[in-house]
C-alpha cells in the first residue's frame, strides 16, 4: 500500500475548496508536487512516452522529469517499461496507472491516512493537553 502524505496545508486548502479539481485532489492524497501531476497527466495521455519525449513536451529538463517519474512510481502511479532496441540496447518508455485504478489508489490511500488520523485521536491523553 502506498503511504499517504498530505500536507496538512494543503489538506486545509482541498476542505476549504468547495469543488476541488482531481489535480489538486491527486497532489494532496499522494503529497506530490503540481509538476508531478503534469507529469502524470501527459502519461495518461500519451502511453509509452520515453524521458526524451516527456521532457520535450513538459518543456523541462530530463533530470527534472526523471525525479518525476521516480516519483510517481513510487507512489504507484506510474509504470515502467524496457523496450529492447533493434540495433541494440534499450529504452525505457512510461506509462500512467489507468485512471479507474488511479482513483482506487487514492481512495486506499486516503482511508489509510484517515485510519492513521484516528489513530493518533486516539492516543492522545490528558498529558497531551
Amino acid at each position: 500500500m502506498v503511504e499517504a502524505d498530505p500536507s496538512p496545508q494543503r489538506f486545509r486548502e482541498l476542505m476549504l475548496d468547495e469543488e476541488p479539481t482531481f489535480q489538486d485532489v491527486l497532489a494532496c492524497v499522494f503529497g506530490i508536487q503540481n509538476h508531478e501531476v503534469r507529469t502524470y497527466l501527459m502519461l495518461l495521455d500519451h502511453p509509452g512516452t520515453t524521458v526524451e519525449e516527456l521532457a520535450e513536451r513538459l518543456e523541462r529538463d530530463r533530470s527534472n522529469v526523471n525525479r518525476s517519474l521516480a516519483t510517481l512510481r513510487e507512489k504507484g502511479l506510474a509504470e515502467r517499461q524496457r523496450r529492447l532496441l533493434d540495433g541494440g540496447g534499450h529504452i525505457y518508455q512510461y506509462s500512467g496507472t489507468p485512471l479507474p485504478e488511479a482513483r482506487e489508489l487514492m481512495h486506499d490511500t486516503l482511508d489509510e491516512w484517515a485510519a492513521y488520523v484516528h489513530g493518533r485521536i486516539d492516543d492522545f491523553g490528558e498529558e497531551d493537553r
